[in-house]
């Protein structure tokens, strides 16, 4: 049986389209393309351990709620 962290590499693993985007709506999107990972938003400027985790997708938004950079798995 393959790994959560094979599985996750099946599906959908990088959302430049969603740069621009509202978070909320990214996260939903990201979550429908790739049902294997958990999509989180995260304030512009917090800091957090880089720690890789095969099934998350951070989703860097500003003060406003749009999406910053690009979402990918890790």
């Amino acid at each position: 049986m393959a790994s959560v962290c094979e599985q996750v590499q099946q599906g959908k693993t990088s959302w430049p389209e969603l740069v621009g985007e509202e978070g909320d709506c990214a996260v939903n999107i990201i979550e429908k393309e790739n049902t294997k990972v958990n999509a989180q938003i995260i304030a512009e400027g917090t800091i957090i351990l880089e720690i890789y985790i095969c099934d998350r997708v951070l989703v860097w938004v500003n003060k406003e709620g749009i999406v910053v950079s690009t979402p990918t798995v890790g």
